[in-house]
C-alpha cells in the first residue's frame, strides 16, 4: 500500500499521486510514513469521545480538569460559548465548557466530576457557615466592647 503524507489516504500500489489533495502530491510507502512520523490510517486514534460532564466557569473547568488528570482520564475540554454576553441577550443555553471523554471512561469520569462537585458545594456551605459564625463573634466583641465602655449610669 501507499499513502499521501499530507492527508493520510490510503492507495493501492498501482497509484503514483493523490488524487484525494490539491496538487496531487506524491505518494510515499509505509515505512517512508513512519521515518517522517506520521501515522497509517489505521494506526490512527479512534476513540470516541462523549461529554463527561459540563462546567458553568473557567475555575470550575479547571478543577475538573485536573481530577481527571489526576485519574488519568483522556479529556477534551470544549468550550460551549465563546464571549461573555449571557443567555439572556445571545437565546445561548449551552454550558460554559464541556468535558470530553473516551466513551469507555465516560461513566468513571461522570461520578468523579459528580463527586468533586458535591465535595466543592459542601466547602462552599463550610465556609459559609465560618463566616457567619466569625461575623457574629465579631459583633458580639463589638458590642461587648461598646457596653464596657459606656459611662456608668447615675
Amino acid at each position: 500500500m501507499r499513502y499521501c503524507a499530507r492527508c493520510g489516504s490510503e492507495y493501492q500500489d498501482s497509484v503514483v499521486d493523490c488524487t484525494d489533495c490539491p496538487n496531487h502530491p506524491p505518494l510515499v510507502s509505509a515505512e517512508e510514513m513512519h521515518e517522517r512520523g506520521l501515522p497509517l490510517p489505521h494506526e490512527l486514534d479512534q476513540r470516541r469521545f462523549v461529554r463527561a460532564g459540563v462546567a458553568d466557569d473557567p475555575v470550575t473547568a479547571q478543577v475538573f480538569v485536573d481530577v481527571l488528570d489526576e485519574h488519568r482520564i483522556p479529556l477534551i475540554v470544549r468550550p460551549g460559548r465563546s464571549g461573555v454576553v449571557d443567555e439572556l441577550t445571545t437565546g445561548n443555553l449551552l454550558p460554559w465548557w464541556e468535558l470530553l471523554v473516551p466513551d469507555t471512561e465516560q461513566v468513571r469520569a461522570a461520578l468523579l466530576l459528580e463527586e468533586e462537585r458535591i465535595q466543592t458545594r459542601v466547602y462552599g456551605d463550610e465556609a459559609g457557615r465560618a463566616a457567619e459564625e466569625e461575623e457574629l463573634e465579631d459583633e458580639r466583641a463589638r458590642q461587648a466592647s461598646a457596653d464596657n465602655s459606656a459611662p456608668p449610669a447615675y
